[in-house]
């Protein structure tokens, strides 16, 4: 099966889940992290992790392009290193497109009191509403950890239980506190997963004879 195949049969199965999520599961589990509110900061935490990747990106490209400029030549460490950065910095536009076109509403009222599902009982999408209130979809966390941790999954497997943990960590952290629903992690997850393996076989990150 070529890749072009898996990803459509990946897209699927995303649409079906966030379906499935959007109609049965996503209310029933906001309004459980709302319960536990007490418990939100704790979750809170773990959706800072992948906060210093835009930085990082921008660090890896503006310093592997000057190694390059200096005539210096990239490892295989260093190439799956400027992949990572370019597939969060991809993500993040992508992600900010996504968020304009779906235009849903968060479970919680958190800023510029925003319309949500627990303050104001609003659930679902605004398509091309804009605005920080009516972009929910999909998560921008877990598209960027999963952007950055795929091209490594790709170019380094032997440490995969590392990345599948981070990447949990984000969407239980997210899930937690009240910051998304369910379908938005899918989204995001399918997402950066994708914008990874586009990257990872753009540059070749993982040849498989290549020396570290």
């Amino acid at each position: 099966m070529n890749a072009l195949r898996r990803w459509l049969l990946w897209l699927a199965a995303t649409v079906a889940a966030v379906v499935a999520c959007y109609n049965w599961l996503d209310r029933p589990a906001a309004f459980l992290a709302n319960r536990l509110h007490v418990h939100q900061d704790q979750f809170a935490v773990l959706t800072h992790i992948p906060d210093p990747l835009i930085l990082a990106a921008i660090v890896f490209f503006l310093g592997l392009g000057f190694a390059r400029l200096s005539g210096w030549p990239l490892s295989r460490m260093a190439t799956a290193a400027l992949g990572c950065g370019i597939s969060v910095i991809v993500g993040e536009a992508v992600k900010n497109q996504l968020k304009f076109v779906f235009g849903r509403t968060w479970p919680e009222t958190w800023t510029h009191n925003n319309p949500s599902l627990i303050h104001d009982n609003v659930y679902g999408f605004h398509f091309f509403h804009g605005g920080a209130g009516y972009a929910s979809f999909p998560s921008g966390h877990t598209t960027a950890i999963c952007a950055f941790v795929s091209v490594l999954w790709i170019a380094y497997p032997k440490f995969r239980p590392l990345y599948a943990v981070a990447v949990a960590a984000v969407a239980i952290g997210l899930l937690g506190a009240n910051y998304h629903f369910l379908s938005d992690v899918i989204a995001g997850g399918f997402l950066g997963v994708t914008i990874g393996w586009m990257t990872a076989l753009l540059l070749n990150a993982a040849p498989p004879t290549a020396s570290r």
